[in-house]
C-alpha cells in the first residue's frame, strides 16, 4: 500500500506539526520492525538548507528514536547513485517546504522524480509538508520564487506530479478567499484545502483520515460560485 501525510503548513523547528510527526514517525518505525527505521529528508524545496535538515534529524532521531538521513540534490554533492541508494534504504521520506516549481524542476532534470515516485509505489511512507504535500495533486495552488528579482510570484493553480487525484491548496488558513476564486476561475467543482498543522493521510491514493496539530483539513466544493466547506 502507497501511503502519502500531507502536512498543510507548519514549523517543525517550533514542534508546531508535533502530533501528526509522530503519527508519521510510528509508521516508519511498525513498517522497519524489528530494525531501527530509515527517515530520508528531501529538502530540495529549501534549496538543500542545512539548518532545514538539522531540525528534521533533531525531530525523528531525538524524539522518536529513527536513523535521519538527507538527499542532497541541489548542491553537487551526492552522485545519482549515492541519492539512489538512500532511497532505496528509506523507511520513510520527508519532503520539505520551499519552492514547489524549483523542486519538482530540479527532480526531473536530476531523475530524482524517478527515485521518490519508486519509493512510494514500493510503499515507503511519503510525508511533505507544504511544497513537499501539495507536488503530488494533479493540480496544486502554488507560488515560485523570481529568482531573478528575489521575489514570489502571485499564487496560482500548477500541474502536480498526478499521484493524487483533484486539486489542492497548503495554508488554506492563510489563503482561503484567494483559493476560492482560483478555484472559481478555474471551473473546479470540488478540491482539497489543508490548514497550517493539519494533514491528510491517503492510502493508494485515496483519503482515509486527517490529522490535526491545531489546524483542520477541508473537503471543498463549489457550485455556480457557491462555495461549501466540509471537514474532513
Amino acid at each position: 500500500m502507497s501511503v502519502l501525510v500531507a502536512i498543510g503548513g507548519g514549523e517543525l523547528r517550533q514542534k508546531t506539526t508535533a502530533a501528526i510527526d509522530a503519527y508519521v514517525a510510528r509508521l516508519a518505525a511498525e513498517r522497519a520492525a524489528p530494525e531501527r527505521g530509515y527517515a530520508l529528508f528531501v529538502g530540495t524545496a529549501s534549496h538543500d538548507s542545512l539548518p532545514y535538515f538539522n531540525t528534521f534529524r533533531k525531530t525523528y532521531t531525538s524524539d522518536y528514536n529513527l536513523k535521519a538521513d538527507v538527499a542532497v540534490i541541489t548542491k553537487d554533492m551526492m552522485s545519482y547513485e549515492k541519492i539512489s541508494g538512500k532511497f532505496q534504504k528509506a523507511d520513510m521520506i520527508y519532503v520539505g517546504g520551499g519552492d514547489t516549481l524549483f523542486m519538482l524542476d530540479k527532480w526531473r532534470e536530476t531523475g530524482v522524480d524517478k527515485l521518490i515516485l519508486d519509493a512510494y509505489r514500493r510503499g515507503v511512507i511519503i510525508c511533505g509538508l507544504s511544497a513537499g504535500a501539495i507536488c503530488w495533486f494533479e493540480k496544486m495552488y502554488s507560488d515560485s520564487v523570481k529568482e531573478d528579482a528575489g521575489t514570489d510570484s502571485p499564487y496560482a493553480l500548477y500541474d502536480g506530479l498526478g499521484v493524487v487525484g483533484g486539486l489542492v491548496t497548503p495554508h488554506f488558513n492563510l489563503r482561503e478567499k484567494d483559493f476560492f476564486d482560483a478555484m472559481i476561475k478555474g471551473g473546479y467543482t470540488s478540491a482539497y484545502a489543508i490548514e497550517d498543522n493539519a494533514a491528510l493521510v491517503f492510502n493508494d491514493g485515496r483519503p482515509v483520515r486527517s490529522l490535526s496539530s491545531g489546524g483542520r483539513a477541508w473537503l471543498i466544493t463549489q457550485n455556480n460560485g457557491r462555495i461549501e466547506k466540509t471537514p474532513l
